[in-house]
């Protein structure tokens, strides 16, 4: 069976096909129905209901925009630089598997938010304090000034590069957790707008962005009055833009 499935995994184009055979073959609703749905491109994480980030495990409904294994440095960048017991606030969570791993790497208290009521409720599974709603419209009023680190994993592919995405994600994720408007920065000028009045003194701002993408949106909240850099890890092809 097991060598079977992942020649049949292998030709549907799975690069990780011994994994993903083992993974399928462990899970409790294995059926021959899930591999097909897996041959025909449905991601690995909403057939067993967990998406792996940072090593944990965390709970995903189909659609939930699945953490990439990339954006773990941002988690480290944010860990590396964190106050003692920090106030943590992740908007865009999706499962708050980037939260969640934050929090468990440094403490502190975390908020988090989604405008997408599936992912507010996989964050909230997964031990979030998750909010539903828009960006800062979801974040209580009490935190105001009081953020010390915010994570902004915003969606940032820009609306023309939607149908180049592999099929996996582009038909399978939410359009809204992927589409960042026309240079795939929109939702990063909305919240370089608004940061300042959330966090403490001190606090940072993290976003995720395409190489391409830094030196715009480093302009970004350099305009919005934060002194902005940008992190690089090449081995996972990782870009972080951290604002102050």
């Amino acid at each position: 069976m097991t060598q079977d499935l992942v020649a049949r995994l292998r030709a549907a184009g799975c690069v990780f096909a011994e994994e993903e055979a083992a993974l399928l073959l462990a899970s409790p609703t294995f059926s021959e129905q899930l591999v097909e749905r897996r041959i025909n491109g449905e991601p690995l994480e909403y057939l067993l209901g967990w998406a792996d980030f940072m090593g944990e495990r965390y709970e995903i409904e189909p659609g939930v925009f699945i953490p990439r294994h990339r954006t773990e440095f941002l988690v480290r960048a944010a860990a590396a630089a964190a106050p003692a017991s920090p106030m943590i606030l992740d908007l865009c969570c999706g499962t708050g598997a980037l939260g969640l791993a934050l929090r468990s790497l440094v403490g502190g208290t975390l908020v988090a938010t989604d405008i997408d009521p599936a992912a507010v409720r996989c964050a909230r599974a997964n031990g979030a304090d998750a909010h539903l709603g828009d960006l800062f419209d979801a974040v209580p009023d009490e935190l105001r000034g009081r953020v010390d680190v915010l994570l902004a994993n915003t969606p940032y592919v820009p609306t023309s590069a939607i149908a180049l995405l592999p099929p996996e994600f582009r038909e399978h994720e939410q359009r809204a957790a992927l589409d960042g408007g026309a240079d795939g920065l929109d939702l990063q000028r909305s919240v370089a707008a608004a940061a300042s009045e959330w966090l403490a003194p001190g606090g940072a701002v993290y976003v995720e962005v395409a190489d391409s993408q830094a030196p715009a949106s480093v302009a970004i909240f350099a305009a919005a009055g934060f002194d902005a850099r940008v992190l690089s890890d090449d081995d996972g092809d990782a870009t972080v833009v951290v604002a102050l």
